[in-house]
């Protein structure tokens, strides 16, 4: 496994919206949506965000072999009652997957961005559930918490 996780540039974000595409189609498994009528999926929401609101977004590309394998966006929340980090999108390509990239990807995330985490996953997306509890189990030696609310299985645990 020859992966690397990189901070996204201005350059890449063009890279991540094309890829954005290939995610979108995968999660369209789990939510409704559908192409417009260029074809396309709807261009994601936030993406600009992850340039402007530098210490509360950053983006992520991972490469294998010098090639573009997926993309990460992790955000940064406060909020009254805490503050954690959050993986908002997270993309490994099917030719990639099943390598352990994601799962490298991953614990390396936490420990880039110490404190506080939530990681969630939509309650019908069963490989998500069953990859995030693996990953987050092995990272923090089970020292994690989990709970289910408005359709999302949520784990909590610190980096």
């Amino acid at each position: 496994m020859n992966y690397e996780l990189l901070r996204a540039t201005k350059k890449e974000k063009e890279i991540i919206k094309n890829l954005m595409q290939f995610y979108i189609y995968d999660f369209s498994e789990f939510v409704k949506c559908d192409v417009e009528e260029d074809g396309l999926f709807g261009a994601y929401p936030y993406l600009d965000e992850y340039w402007e609101e530098v210490n509360q977004r950053f983006p992520y590309v991972i490469k294998q072999d010098k090639k573009y394998a997926g993309f990460v966006l992790v955000r940064f929340i406060e909020s009254e009652e805490r503050n954690y980090f959050s993986i908002a999108e997270f993309f490994i390509m099917k030719k990639y997957r099943k390598e352990g990239i994601g799962k490298a990807v991953a614990k390396q995330l936490f420990d880039l961005h110490k404190g506080d985490w939530e990681v969630y996953q939509l309650e019908s997306n069963r490989p998500a559930q069953a990859f995030w509890n693996k990953t987050i189990n092995e990272y923090t030696k089970g020292e994690f918490k989990e709970r289910f609310e408005n359709g999302r299985r949520i784990q909590d645990f610190s980096s």
